[in-house]
């Protein structure tokens, strides 16, 4: 038998309040105190937020207790009126603001006069945003740590704006249009450990006060009008990780001290004028080094390309000459060395080491002999590019092999023979350039098979026979260069998207043009110059919509031009026996032969200047970085942002 203890009413009663009153104290100790809901009722309306409570709105922190706000993070938010600003000031517990990427024109003087009283804020975002004027003036923000107003329109000199942080650890005035000097008073502290000054117009030397700032990591001062020599001090930046010094007016040498620094994992100083040799021992401990575009000589170190952490190296645009070393970084994955006067064979390239590579361009050099056979074993490459140079010999066979090949040029050289069918196995293949070189025989049929290809060009060989009727099959091109060459026979039908250019110039075609190209309705340059058709121009021509220049010369035509109804188009028929429409009267007075004669020295020059462009390499305009994803990172993460 069950026996019931007797509780009394009493305690009872004790019992229920002291769980009603456990359960309702911390909803009263939650509550935020009055203000700081008045310092958010502005920013409510702009946010179209009707929720009482702060602490529950998106983009809001609170205090685990609920009592504070800690936190006002709102980026993308529509945000164009700054009064609210002024009114967050109220919320002393502030630690961290963040309104980028939204509108606003201006930060109010009474919220940089009022929020530095907020000894815990520490953290200012209004990046990307309209901001103009001067940079504010930041004294008595002694907490402050990090500070983004990148991306905005803020102009004028920095002198000491930024010396009231104390301990100012990042800061990120990138892509404005501040000048003057470098700023040097950068928190009284001296623990800067990122500082951003890119896209603006900074003059004058790189200060030696910023050698001071033992704790920066991450200098990036590209794209601004600095100039004169890095100072050797440089290297005393012993946690440095990034520099970046691209798109200035720098010269000198590049700084020695470097090699130094075992934490630098990127350094470029691209698009300067430094000049003299490459220091040895400067990418010992890189990951990217990207010194192209500058006016630098002499020899590649022979250690510049063996360090095990090198990754990416761009050495384009100098002036170095004499061999590529044979000692290469397993982790090399992009290989730029064009448009210097590097000379010799590339043996060197024939080794088991650069298996990873993606990017090899060794481009407007003066390399000879052959190519090895082993390039073929890299399956990473994504572009081989060896345009311009003195190799020789037959096409390498075992280029083949590269299935991930996505561009291939290999014009302007002394190549012989044919086109290896091995070729047609490249079926990532979207640009193929074998042009101004001595090739013989017949085009493959099999390089139809290249489904991905949009440029052919194989213009300035000695190909002889006909087009092969496949290639109508390659459903991607959209340019195909073909002239200078010894084609003869029947011009097939073509690719039905051919955009850019069909160019069958200086061949041997004959007979009538033929019907076979009425179809290409998005052609825009149609040269069948310089071969040996006859008869009359048809009429399926005037019907190509798109076609803007037209060139027939130096055929054995004949009959009357019929009349071209698109607009602005050039139509090049000297040298052959056609007669144009004559569209004049007696009558005509002396203004309208005036405007006759202006409208045919229009058309000459026009003509002259797309011949021209016709002579010309770029035809066509290709940009890498639309059709190959780059391997080499962007900066780090800002401090803000990490773990």
């Amino acid at each position: 038998m069950v026996r019931y203890a007797h509780v009394s009413p009493l305690l009872c009663f004790f019992f229920s309040f002291t769980f009603i009153l456990l359960f309702f104290i911390p909803v009263v100790l939650s509550q935020l105190p009055q203000t700081q809901k008045d310092a958010m009722k502005k920013l409510s309306t702009y946010l179209n937020e009707s929720n009482s409570n702060p602490c529950s709105w998106k983009g809001v922190t609170c205090s685990d207790n609920g009592r504070s706000i800690i936190r006002l993070s709102f980026p993308s938010s529509r945000l164009s009126q700054s009064d609210f600003l002024t009114d967050l000031c109220q919320i002393d517990t502030l630690e961290y603001l963040d309104f980028s990427i939204n509108s606003l024109t201006t930060i109010p003087s009474d919220f940089i006069r009022d929020c530095r009283r907020i000894n815990g804020l520490n953290h200012l975002n209004f990046s990307q945003n309209r901001l103009s004027g001067p940079l504010p003036n930041f004294s008595g923000f002694g907490g402050l740590q990090y500070l983004d107003l990148s991306y905005n329109s803020l102009a004028g000199s920095i002198d000491s704006q930024l010396n009231g942080p104390v301990g100012i650890r990042s800061l990120n005035l990138s892509f404005n249009q501040f000048n003057g000097s470098i700023p040097t008073q950068l928190g009284k502290a001296m623990v800067l450990e990122e500082l951003q000054l890119k896209n603006n117009h900074f003059r004058g030397q790189i200060p030696e006060e910023l050698m001071n700032y033992k704790s920066l990591a991450l200098i990036d001062l590209s794209s601004n009008i600095l100039s004169g020599p890095v100072s050797d001090r440089i290297g005393q930046l012993s946690k440095l990780k990034i520099l970046i010094l691209s798109a200035n007016h720098l010269s000198g040498g590049i700084p020695e001290s470097l090699s130094s620094i075992k934490t630098l994992s990127r350094f470029a100083a691209y698009q300067n004028s430094f000049s003299g040799i490459i220091p040895s021992g400067i990418s010992r401990y890189l990951g990217i080094l990207d010194l192209s575009y500058n006016k630098l000589s002499g020899s590649i170190p022979s250690d510049l390309l063996s360090s095990s952490t090198l990754q990416s190296i761009d050495l384009s645009y100098n002036s170095l000459e004499g061999p590529i070393p044979s000692n290469f970084s397993q982790s090399l994955i992009r290989l730029r060395l064009g448009f210097n006067s590097l000379n010799g064979t590339i043996t060197s390239l024939a080794n088991e080491t650069l298996s990873n590579l993606t990017y090899l361009e060794l481009n407007n050099n003066r390399f000879t002999g052959s190519v090895p056979p082993q390039v073929g074993t890299f399956q990473s490459l994504a572009l081989l590019n060896l345009a311009e140079n003195e190799f020789y010999g037959p096409l390498t066979k075992e280029l083949g092999n590269l299935n991930q090949l996505q561009v291939m040029k290999l014009q302007s050289n002394r190549f012989t023979g044919e086109i290896p069918p091995q070729y047609s196995q490249l079926r990532k293949l979207s640009i193929l350039n074998i042009s101004r070189n001595s090739l013989t025989s017949s085009i493959p049929s099999e390089i139809s098979s290249l489904g991905n290809l949009t440029i052919l060009d194989l213009r300035d060989n000695r190909f002889g026979g006909s087009i092969p009727d496949s290639i109508g099959n390659m459903k991607s091109l959209i340019e195909l260069q073909l002239g200078n060459n010894k084609l003869s026979g029947r011009i097939p039908s073509m690719p039905s998207n051919l955009q850019i250019a069909l160019n069958l110039s200086r061949n041997l075609f004959a007979g009538h043009i033929p019907d076979t190209l009425s179809g290409l309705n998005a052609l825009e340059v149609l040269d069948l110059s310089n071969n040996d058709f006859t008869g009359k121009i048809p009429e399926f021509l005037t019907t190509m919509q798109s076609l803007t220049v037209l060139l027939l010369s130096n055929n054995p035509l004949s009959g009357t031009r019929p009349r071209f109804n698109q607009p602005g188009i050039v139509i090049d028929t000297s040298g052959t026996n056609v007669v144009k429409i004559n569209t004049t009267t007696s009558g005509a007075t002396p203004t309208s032969s005036k405007k006759r004669n202006s409208v045919l020295v229009s058309v000459v020059v026009a003509v002259a200047a797309v011949v021209a462009l016709l002579i010309t390499e770029n035809v066509y305009v290709f940009c890498e970085s639309a059709n190959l994803s780059s391997i080499e990172s962007e900066m780090h993460k800002p401090l803000y942002l990490r773990k």
